[in-house]
């Protein structure tokens, strides 16, 4: 029976680093190459040695699928093309082609330039994976080969975010990457048609998680903000360059612009322009009011919103910053934080999930004390005497919005990944229960088998559908399976359903007749003739409205069903009787036998 096999490299039971590998139909294919922001060691990569110990990817791998650009789905791509070894095709949409490498490189310049770490892969690695990139179009159906087919739905969740419906053959596997069910103020909601893959393998980073509404939140949110700077405090806002930060921005440029607040707001330099530059240029992902208004007002062209430069978080009074990146793992976050960590004034705003061992998920987890890497690695002890708020923005599905993508797709089987172990038991009972398919949540490592039953499909005949409803039958419905009885002709890789004579047409063939035969013994002192007569009689008695024949060639006939008699030489008594029929009466012919044994 043929199986899918999916093993999670990275994102099994954990939040980062997502890299799945799915075989299907023969195919192997791997979905995201991310790295890990809570390790800076050889575990932020996923483990390539569980696909080979030695030699290239590309003899393994026949392609590789990016969902999105953030670092936890495309973090290890360079590192796994260009220092594993992998010269196959990488699909990714077209804003995460052009946003991707962007975010790679400012990764690169604080891992190795800034912290000076070695085994990394460098500027050029960076844009030699990229020309591997082959670029994917929404809906649109992608040939990697002649069996393996793709293709890409919209996800939220950040400019450019795909789902991917991967087809091998009659076998299918849906692979969601992150998503988000609800529109927000810059990106639409997450849709795919109802495909019924075999396997929907789903984030669940916010498993048991049904957020309260977007308004509140929005609310309270702008209520802190006002509230630290009117006391004269800072607040820092960690964001990711694109996505979360755009719709933060446009929700204050709006409320300053309403409360004609004076104090600034700053964004980390250049990526304002950046982002700017692309939201423009893929204007068409973003959501309806947008694309709308677009002509009139640019919603990204800030007039509160200035760029920062490192020397203002030293500036006396009250500001805003959003700054990079968002867990407070590095950059210019955590510089920021480490300056105004210590005034009881400011306050720091999480508007996302933190990857365990990021200060980011330390801080949200009441820890006040951090140990922290000084001037020429010296450990200094930095006091956390600044306000910690924690407001989910994140632009991933809640517990709501996964159950409501499976009732959109309608899989036979579901996997959970991108998760932490606890939530997905819980989202893995409550999806087994509501929906009665199987749910797996596989560690990194371990690998999920799936048997498939891959449904042919037949054409059938116009004519054999009348010829059916002639006979009364049920008219067809896909959920009641009903048998229909045919010539089944295979033709070009197509198979059709018609009747028998319209197969010997379209074929050329004669028709050949197949007949049963079956010998019967009964005991009678009649002659031949008289003992068929004496059949004759009690069949046309039995048998009321049949056509019974006594043919003068010395035969009885029931419809096409043929009987002689004849006697034993050595006893005339024992009489044979020679059954013949038609396979189309076979099932007649067994109670017509069993009611002559009566006579």
């Amino acid at each position: 029976m043929p199986e899918i096999k999916v093993t999670p490299l990275g994102a099994g039971q954990d939040v980062g680093r997502s890299c799945i590998l799915v075989s299907i139909g023969g195919k192997n294919i791997m979905l995201d190459c991310g790295m890990h922001m809570g390790y800076n060691d050889d575990r932020r990569f996923p483990d390539f040695s569980y696909i080979t110990q030695n030699g290239r990817l590309t003899d393994f791998l026949d392609c590789v699928i990016i969902s999105h650009f953030h670092l936890d789905h495309c973090g290890a791509l360079p590192y796994m093309s260009e220092m594993v070894g992998y010269d196959g095709p990488i699909y990714m949409t077209h804003p995460t082609k052009a946003i991707c490498p962007i975010l790679l490189e400012d990764f690169r310049k604080i891992t190795v330039d800034k912290k000076g770490e070695t085994n990394f892969f460098t500027s050029q690695m960076i844009k030699d994976c990229m020309k591997k990139v082959v670029p994917l179009n929404l809906h649109q159906t992608v040939q990697v080969d002649d069996e393996l087919e793709l293709k890409a739905y919209y996800a939220g969740h950040v400019l450019g975010a795909a789902m991917v419906l991967i087809k091998v053959g009659s076998e299918s596997v849906v692979y969601t990457g992150d998503y988000n069910m609800t529109p927000d103020r810059h990106l639409g909601a997450a849709w795919i048609d109802k495909c019924r893959p075999d396997i929907l393998i789903s984030e669940s980073t916010y498993a048991t998680t049904i957020r309260d509404s977007k308004r509140c939140r929005e609310r309270d949110f702008l209520k802190k903000v006002h509230e630290s700077i009117e006391r004269g405090g800072k607040v820092l806002i960690p964001v990711f360059a694109l996505g979360r930060a755009q719709e933060l921005c446009i929700l204050l440029e709006t409320f300053w612009e309403r409360m004609n607040l004076k104090a600034p707001i700053y964004f980390s330099t250049g990526l304002t322009e950046k982002a700017n530059h692309y939201y423009k240029l893929f204007i068409t992902w973003t959501n309806q009011k947008i694309r709308k208004t677009f002509v009139q007002r640019n919603m990204f062209e800030f007039k509160h919103i200035k760029a920062f430069d490192r020397s203002y978080a030293d500036n006396p009074g009250p500001m805003v910053v959003f700054a990079t990146p968002g867990m407070l793992h590095a950059g210019q976050s955590l510089q920021i934080f480490k300056k105004w960590a210590g005034n009881e004034k400011n306050m720091v705003i999480m508007p996302g999930y933190c990857v365990q061992g990021t200060i980011g998920h330390k801080i949200l987890n009441g820890q006040r004390k951090l140990e922290m890497e000084g001037r020429s690695t010296v450990r200094i002890i930095l006091d956390v005497k600044l306000q910690v708020e924690y407001m989910s923005f994140s632009a991933h599905a809640d517990a709501k919005g996964i159950m409501q993508l499976i009732r959109m797709a309608e899989p036979r089987n579901m996997l959970l990944v991108h998760g932490e172990a606890l939530k997905m038991e819980f989202l893995k009972g409550k999806i087994e229960q509501e929906f009665n398919i199987d749910c797996y949540m596989p560690a990194n490592g371990e690998t999920i088998t799936v048997s498939t039953n891959p449904s042919v499909p037949v054409d059938i005949s116009l004519n054999l559908l009348k010829r059916e409803m002639a006979l009364g039958g049920p008219l067809p419905d896909p959920k009641k399976p009903r048998t229909m009885h045919g010539t089944l002709i295979m033709k070009e890789n197509s198979m059709k359903l018609v009747s028998s004579e319209q197969a010997l047409k379209e074929l050329g063939l004669n028709e050949h007749q197949l007949r049963f035969t079956c010998r019967v013994q009964l005991q009678d002192p009649h002659s031949d003739l008289d003992t068929l007569h004496r059949i004759y009689t009690h069949l046309k008695s039995l048998l009321k409205g049949y056509t019974i024949q006594h043919v003068p060639d010395g035969t009885v006939m029931v419809e096409s069903i043929v009987i002689k008699v004849s006697s034993s030489a050595e006893d005339p008594n024992n009489k044979v009787l020679l059954l013949s029929w038609s396979y189309q009466v076979e099932s007649f012919s067994f109670n017509y036998i069993h009611s002559l044994l009566k006579f």
